[in-house]
């Protein structure tokens, strides 16, 4: 199922770059992606909720993200931007995976598919997004140390 869930993200991530790039049809995509012979292997269901999700709401989760980057989301490269997308909206939407997860799958989504540092910026931006979006698990997770300050 862990695997699983994993290239369900996975394949989101690709889905949705190429939508980024293209702008084409978010059924088109979604087509393309269920043609892959590894389509067989993903969970199914999680890539499809993650993907009509995202393309759903793109404007509000671009609002989102835009609270936690340090630069407009059109200088964002397109892989980044969709890793980002799939994790704000499993920080935002997704409360039964656990913060710390979803941003473990962001920053390892990023070394797969992104730039040679960019699972750092990755890693920074779910951090902030993850502080906002879950503050109570956050809180409730850090050391007793922290919380005291």
């Amino acid at each position: 199922m862990k695997r699983a869930r994993h290239q369900a993200r996975a394949c989101a991530v690709q889905s949705l770059y190429q939508w980024i790039l293209s702008g084409g049809a978010s059924e088109d995509i979604e087509q393309e992606a269920q043609a892959e012979p590894s389509f067989e292997k993903i969970d199914q269901a999680y890539f499809k909720t993650l993907l009509h999700a995202i393309l759903k709401d793109i404007d509000t989760l671009n609002k989102e993200l835009t609270r936690f980057i340090d630069r407009p989301i059109s200088e964002l490269f397109p892989v980044e931007h969709a890793i980002l997308l799939v994790c704000i909206q499993e920080l935002a939407q997704h409360h039964d995976v656990p913060y710390r997860v979803v941003i473990n799958e962001g920053v390892e989504l990023a070394k797969t598919f992104g730039s040679v540092e960019g699972y750092k910026y990755v890693n920074g931006v779910l951090n902030k997004a993850a502080s906002h979006l879950r503050a109570t698990e956050v809180q409730a997770a850090a050391p007793r140390s922290l919380k005291s300050l």
